[in-house]
């Protein structure tokens, strides 16, 4: 066991602090932009239609090249396509708030989704790099779980109140002085990675089928709702992607340095891990859309209220994550934390599923909601845990990068498909004579036993394949 001088802890600290303010930057990125989206729309003429492509443009460059940049900073370091990350992020949300127009806005959040993947890929790896010993790492990855917990809820209301006391513009002008600091503070505290090798190669023919395919899958599910699951649109583009997805394991069969060994996915962990996230982060992500829905369109919450009540799911996993999970992972390991906290977000859908049409928001949504938080806040660091042990030096870049990416595929295809089962539901209950509330509410009573069952597919799967944590490390 290594033992650190108080310079040296201290150091570990900021440069974890440094890793998470990053991954911070990005997280709120993704939500800070819906509040503003009427803002926009109303500034720059975007139709009805085409302002989704101020979110859809950002999450299909981000989920797609999120392996990619995982694989880089295996192969030219860590620290370096962090900072790149970072540097192009900023550059993006400059010109994301100077955009004049739909087109340009639209291809900035492209860019800076572009960034935000090549940042948020490899902070994990470098996380679990920082702290080798059980117990730190714990602490460490509590600390990046509520991170991107918590973002979520702070975007949600950060956007709110950047829009009504300046405007949309500056929802992305505050990332460019805390970009820099990153950045600046970064390029002292990371240490350089010494693994670094130019010479080796990235295996561009499979960057290039596995980024295609990742992006044009995403495409597909993020434009269900205007086509529907079964429409040609949207089994043309699945297919595509699925073709482009076994070409890509076919060349990595072949390849002399492949981006994504298929030697990986030997490892119970990594496989289990990943799919439980996939089941996990669709649930939740379904959560948090139908949830601000449920409030804003039954409750009538304007937007800052909507924000403010997302704030305590935000403060009870931090509680959790930053205050009791490293030491309940310790003591009786990630497993049983992880069931625990999948059996807890079990029973909060559960409860969510009889929401009442005419309900209040103290009494009815704020129990289950914390409850959620509650298992979220235990989940999470626990699952990061499992995913990252017994990572090897040379593949914690990549580990990482696929754990990220799994969170976004898992969350694109867990929202849409819960998006659609509740309009789905909700316009049923409209044509029997159901009143709005009601009908409403009746969809995402759908949606949310739907996300309950996904959290008890993920507790299955992680017994099956995660039942023994020692076996499933090796």
């Amino acid at each position: 066991m290594d033992t650190l001088t108080p310079p040296q802890v201290r150091s570990r600290r900021l440069a974890l602090a440094v890793l998470c303010a990053g991954a911070l930057m990005v997280i709120l990125d993704q939500t800070v932009v819906n509040v503003a989206l009427p803002a926009v729309q109303a500034d720059l003429g975007f139709s009805a239609s085409s302002l989704a492509w101020v979110v859809n443009a950002y999450v299909i460059a981000f989920a797609g090249l999120l392996l990619l940049a995982g694989r880089l900073g295996d192969l030219f370091g860590a620290r370096r396509v962090f900072l790149f990350g970072l540097a192009l992020f900023t550059a993006a949300s400059v010109w994301c708030g100077v955009s004049s127009g739909p087109a340009m806005l639209v291809a900035a959040r492209f860019v800076q989704g572009a960034g935000g993947a090549a940042a948020s890929a490899v902070i994990l790896g470098m996380i679990v790099t920082l702290f080798p010993q059980p117990r730190d790492r714990a602490k460490a990855i509590g600390a990046f779980s509520f991170v991107q917990a918590a973002g979520g809820s702070l975007g949600s209301l950060a956007g709110g109140v950047i829009t009504q006391a300046v405007s949309w513009h500056w929802i992305f002008f505050v990332n460019v002085p805390i970009g820099l600091a990153a950045m600046g503070l970064a390029v002292r505290l990371l240490e350089r990675d010494p693994r670094a090798d130019r010479r080796r190669g990235a295996d561009l023919s499979g960057a290039l089928l596995v980024t295609t395919a990742l992006m044009v899958g995403v495409y597909a599910v993020v434009e269900v709702a205007d086509f529907g699951w079964v429409s040609a649109h949207t089994l043309g583009f699945g297919a595509l992607s699925l073709l482009l997805l076994a070409a890509f394991l076919v060349r990595q069969g072949k390849a002399a340095e492949p981006l994504l060994p298929l030697g990986t996915f030997r490892s119970r962990t990594v496989s289990g891990v990943n799919l439980v996230q996939i089941l996990l982060i669709g649930a939740m992500f379904g959560f948090q859309y139908l949830a601000v829905l449920y409030l804003r369109q039954v409750l009538g919450l304007d937007a800052s209220e909507t924000g403010l009540s997302m704030v305590p799911i935000a403060v009870v996993i931090a509680a959790v994550s930053l205050g009791m999970s490293a030491r309940l992972n310790v003591r009786f390991g990630e497993l049983a934390v992880l069931l625990t906290g999948l059996g807890l977000i079990v029973v909060s859908f559960g409860w969510l599923t009889f929401l009442p049409a005419r309900g209040a928001f103290a009494a009815d949504f704020l129990p289950a909601s914390l409850l959620i938080g509650l298992g979220f806040g235990l989940a999470m660091p626990a699952l990061m845990g499992l995913g990252m042990s017994g990572t090897k030096a040379d593949e914690a870049g990549l580990v990482s990068g696929l754990f990220t990416t799994s969170q976004q595929v898992g969350g694109a295809l867990g929202l849409a498909a819960l998006a659609v089962l509740a309009a789905t539901r909700t316009t049923s209950l409209s044509a029997t004579g159901e009143d709005r509330p009601s009908a409403l509410t009746g969809g995402y009573h759908l949606a949310f036993a739907t996300s309950a069952v996904l959290v008890l597919l993920a507790a299955g799967i992680a017994v099956a394949i995660l039942r023994n944590p020692r076996t499933a490390r090796s």
